[in-house]
């Protein structure tokens, strides 16, 4: 600017400073050079008798493109004051593409109407300019019909009025008026499409997930040999991804030149969406740089692929990485917390959001409700609900699954009511919740109440788990043939978890003929679940059916079926450690073996500990204080 200011003096000296052309060089030079000064070529505008518009146009733009777009207004009305004393002076069609675009930049609908007023006024309406980005703003504004009222009236269009018009629809997810503005381009003569227009093509067929359509769109941009921009090729991964081609997403990334973080994160989340998460994990891995996105990606589908130690250890590796999580990240790793019961972590992040003073938006606090009463802390789970802003359906439900899973049942009624009074609809998961609750506390009127309503109350048609919680009601209650009767009147086959919970029914109230007929269809669904072999085996046991529980016995080994091992976690330090029957992985297993020998021997158990071969199995029943083992 030293330099520039002893070039300006040199003007002033010898007159160029009254040269229309040198005094705009100057100007723009002050106003948009990365070495300029803003401040400064306002003062030179300002001190200048009768700058012309080139000038003043130019100091607009500067100052719609600084961090005070706004005050691109005030300079228009003052040039507007300084026109009333010169004839020469007045806006032209520069002038109201950079009013219009600054309105569309800050959504100021009423100041853009003041423009367009200005525009008519000026007979400036049919200027090709000025009438796309009139469009433009419309478009930006969420004004659609006006702008395609504009557009339709309009005797001056260019591929720019017809790509804003494509653009703004799809920018609202009106896809199909976005594809049928397409048509009405393609039947114009001497227009033809770009890869702007390229880009609202695909996305809309992306909304309507239309791969079909998308292949030919990317097949005109190869024939057409339109210019394979980074923007219009991260929109087809886009697109090939949602749609469900990872084939040729994958082919058109590594023809990609230039890929940027989007094409990184496009491709994770795509196999990472559709379970394939050890390439996405390999992708994740080479990305050269990465932002919360990808992490966020990640973590969220290791979540959602019911892996919820991976996500933490992946949440650790970012915290590592100096990346900064947000919402979005806690409810992910508040989730893994949920699976793994892991409660230190979940308050670990609880004390991490309090301290960032993240915002505890219903999502995030639903999430928190969520983990605290699913690893076990009811009473903070409650608080939280209590503190959450503007409870949605998604609250209610996590806590009053989160009161049933404690046994709550007249608790988790109560919310449901207070859920309904305040005019939110329950969706499935909720009534399960409910239904669940009235298992857990043995409410069999309410429960029916509840399930008779679902369809005709609340419009929704029981699912598989909705009919297993009724059967597990029923059958808790000792109400067997009931329980029968609305499996074999159900609209769909019933699974293993529904048997399941018969069979249990069974043998707690001993039916011996329904649980044999409840454990024979879990048989059929799964013959390889060791688990059902040894609970029949066990059933018959608990009656002396020796003979027939041998059957059972002899029926695994004809079979082939091996027992399997089972599994226990425990959270120690905020990890979860996880064993199976004589696990010798774990790092301290020594460590571990003796401390469980000591147990027993302090419970005067260490002669009961027998070590078998990994082929044996115990059937054993308590039968008059004395162990009978098969």
């Amino acid at each position: 600017m030293t330099h520039l200011k002893q070039i300006q003096s040199q003007m002033i000296v010898t007159g160029l400073s009254s040269d229309p052309l040198a005094y705009s060089r100057l100007v723009t030079f002050c106003a948009l050079s990365s070495m300029g000064d803003l401040n400064y070529s306002k003062r030179l505008l300002f001190s200048t008798r009768n700058p012309n518009v080139f000038s003043w146009n130019i100091v607009i733009r500067a100052v719609s493109e600084s961090d005070n777009p706004s005050e691109a207004f005030h300079l228009y009305k003052q040039m507007l004051g300084v026109a009333c004393f010169s004839s020469r002076l007045k806006p032209d069609n520069y002038t109201f593409p950079l009013l219009f675009k600054t309105c569309a930049k800050l959504f100021l609908y009423d100041v853009g109407y003041e423009i367009l007023g200005h525009v008519l006024k000026m007979s400036f309406d049919k200027d090709i300019f000025v009438h796309n980005s009139l469009i433009h703003f419309l478009v930006s504004c969420g004004e659609l019909e006006a702008a395609r009222k504009v557009f339709d009236e309009s005797c001056v269009r260019d591929l720019v009025s017809w790509n804003s018009m494509i653009n703004g629809y799809v920018r609202i997810g009106r896809a199909t008026d976005a594809l049928r503005i397409y048509r009405e381009m393609e039947m114009e003569i001497n227009v033809e499409p770009d890869e702007v227009t390229m880009i609202g093509a695909v996305t809309a067929c992306t909304q309507l997930n239309d791969l079909k359509l998308g292949h030919k769109f990317h097949h005109y941009i190869k024939r057409e040999r339109l210019k394979m921009t980074v923007p219009l090729a991260n929109t087809l991964l886009d697109m090939y991804v949602k749609c469900g081609d990872l084939e040729q997403a994958k082919e058109l990334f590594e023809k990609m030149d230039g890929k940027t973080i989007v094409s990184w994160t496009t491709m994770v989340v795509g196999y990472a969406k559709f379970g394939y998460l050890d390439i996405a994990h390999q992708l994740f891995d080479k990305m050269p740089q990465k932002d919360v996105v990808p992490w966020n990606a990640m973590i969220s589908a290791y979540v959602q692929a019911q892996r919820g130690k991976e996500a933490l250890s992946l949440f650790h590796e970012m915290q590592a990485s100096k990346i900064e999580p947000d919402e979005v990240t806690m409810v992910s790793c508040l989730s893994a917390c949920s699976q793994l019961g892991a409660l230190d972590v979940g308050i670990w992040i609880h004390h991490y959001v309090e301290k960032h003073e993240l915002s505890i938006n219903v999502v995030l606090g639903t999430a928190l409700v969520d983990m605290y009463a699913k690893c076990g802390n009811i009473e903070k789970a409650l608080q939280v609900f209590d503190e959450v802003p503007e409870r949605n359906p998604l609250t209610y439900t996590a806590i009053i699954g989160g009161l049933a899973l404690h046994g709550d049942a007249h608790d988790a009624l109560s919310y449901f009511q207070d859920m309904i009074n305040a005019g939110l609809k329950p969706d499935e998961v909720t009534l399960l919740g409910v239904l669940s609750a009235c298992c857990h506390g043995g409410l069999v009127e309410e429960g029916r109440e509840i399930f008779s309503q679902m369809s005709f109350k609340f419009k929704i048609l029981p699912k598989i788990k909705h009919y297993s919680c009724m059967v597990d009601l029923l059958g808790r209650a000792g109400l067997l043939n009931e329980a029968l009767e609305l499996i074999e009147g159900m609209n769909m086959e019933a699974d293993a978890v529904i048997w399941g919970a018969m069979f249990f029914a069974c043998r707690m109230h001993n039916n011996i003929e329904l649980g044999e007929r409840a454990a024979m269809k879990l048989l059929e669904l799964d013959p390889s679940d060791s688990g059902i072999y040894v609970l029949l085996a066990s059933m018959y046991v608990e009656r002396n059916m020796w003979e027939k529980a041998g059957e059972v016995r002899k029926m695994m080994r004809e079979r082939g079926v091996d027992k399997t091992p089972g599994c226990s976690s425990i959270e120690i330090n905020g990890n979860v450690h996880e064993f199976i029957v004589r696990d010798k992985s774990h790092l301290q297993s020594w460590e571990i073996y003796e401390c469980l020998a000591r147990l027993a021997k302090q419970m005067e158990l260490l002669e009961s500990v027998s070590y078998l071969d990994d082929d044996e199995f115990l059937f054993v029943s308590e039968v008059g204080g004395k162990s009978k083992v098969l």
